[in-house]
């Protein structure tokens, strides 16, 4: 996939999780599969937003950095001059921090360090002539020989010594005001941009958190009773999925699947069937949903293959499965699983986890956290088992959603896998 497209589907992915939460307050469309939920004794739950992993293993990572002095006047010539020499001309590499600080303005060792050191230091300091100390880089990405011919090929210091030093800063932008005061006491003036760079923005958290928080656990009991279906004719493991789009008229259930691991009886050992875990299942019947959708339209018949064998199982054959399989997408002229809502008894595993990021997920919930097994959290697996992978925000990825494991009082018992499978 090219950077071009990348960047066209994490604007995607953020723009879907930033629509404000006032065009979502049309409540739950009637559907047979839930009507009787919503009228059950209504059950509190607590929505916890997952971690990433930089927010997990954020460990404040200090790294040398240059600065230099110049009279205020040169100030903007300077910058001009460092700014040609990254690639494509950007602009501050450090944007936490700020480029020009005043010699007021440093840390007190830093104003105690710079005056002492020389006769123009102190001069720079008390004297009435105004001098700006600059942000030039991180020290790994240059030389102090090559800084300093660039700092020499501007005219307004033409005469002057090159005055260059080192100090310690913070890689990675604060995470709140608090901190970001702290480090400006401790390392170099440093602002906060009311954001999160280990994360989702706080404000596109807090928004869909309240766009789901009231019907969360009405989907998540409809999971679990495709769960304890499957589990009951021996189709799978007790691991139910629900799929829903929200919009400006409300949210509406799209599919269901429970698992199916052991349909079929594919004699694949302790393990089951892994392409018939209840994530690809319920994935599947969404585009199912969208292919009879087109097909009909063009008046064309949807013919599927009758097979000795299914290993993927992703036909409908609970009854839920089938009474929702049969009902119309909601958007027809969707795309994959664009921007809806997954609810799910149990975190999913790595490969049902990349499974829900390919298909472009918006959001989704859990309630059972899988410590070994999913792929998910961010968290570190217990006894040495490695790092958790935390896959739904990941620079490195190209689509993103948000994820929360849901804390209820609901109104069914979930059921505890052994931590070993993979959901």
């Amino acid at each position: 996939m090219n950077g071009d497209s990348m960047d066209r589907d994490l604007e995607h992915s953020a723009s879907v999780a930033a629509v404000p939460a006032s065009q979502f307050t049309a409540g739950v469309l009637p559907n047979p599969l839930i009507d009787d939920i919503k009228s059950l004794q209504p059950k509190t739950g607590v929505l916890i937003p997952l971690k990433t992993t930089q927010e997990v293993r954020q460990d404040h990572t200090i790294v040398p950095a240059f600065i230099t002095r110049v009279p205020a006047k040169a100030a903007a010539e300077v910058l001009g001059a460092l700014r040609l020499t990254r690639p494509g001309g950007s602009a501050n590499p450090l944007p936490h921090l700020r480029g020009c600080a005043k010699p007021a303005d440093l840390p007190a060792h830093l104003k105690t360090k710079f005056m002492n050191e020389t006769p123009e230091g102190r001069l720079v300091h008390f004297a009435k002539s105004m001098w700006l100390y600059i942000m030039c880089c991180e020290a790994s990405d240059t030389t102090e020989e090559e800084l300093a011919a660039t700092l020499s090929t501007v005219s307004l210091l033409e005469g002057l010594d090159i005055w260059i030093s080192t100090v310690p800063v913070p890689l990675v932008a604060p995470t709140s005001q608090i901190q970001a005061a702290m480090w400006s006491s401790q390392f170099w003036p440093t602002v906060y941009r009311k954001n999160n760079p280990l994360g989702p923005h706080p404000s596109i958290v807090a928004r869909g958190t309240d766009e789901i928080k009231d019907d969360s656990i009405m989907w998540m009991t409809l999971a679990q009773r495709v769960a304890d279906d499957a589990k009951g004719k021996g189709l799978g493991e007790a691991i139910g999925a629900v799929v829903v789009q929200r919009d400006e008229h409300g949210a509406q259930l799209v599919a269901v699947a429970g698992d199916a691991r052991w349909h079929q009886d594919p004699l694949l050992g302790d393990v089951g069937n892994p392409m018939a875990h209840c994530v690809l299942r319920v994935i599947s019947m969404v585009a199912q949903k969208l292919v009879r959708h087109e097909r009909q339209a063009a008046d064309l018949t949807l013919d599927l293959p009758t097979l000795e064998f299914d290993a993927f199982h992703d036909g409908p054959i609970l009854d839920a499965e089938k009474q929702c399989f049969l009902q119309e997408h909601p958007n027809k002229d969707g795309y994959l699983c664009h921007g809806l809502e997954l609810y799910m008894t149990h975190e999913p595993c790595v490969a049902c986890s990349m499974a829900i990021l390919h298909a472009r997920m918006g959001k989704v919930v859990f309630c059972n956290h899988m410590p070994r097994t999913g792929g998910l959290s961010s968290d570190d697996r217990p006894d040495g088992g490695g790092r958790g992978l935390g896959l739904f925000w990941r620079r490195e990825l190209n689509w993103s959603l948000l994820a929360w494991e849901l804390e209820q009082d609901a109104n069914f018992d979930l059921v505890t896998l052994d931590p070993t499978t993979h959901v």
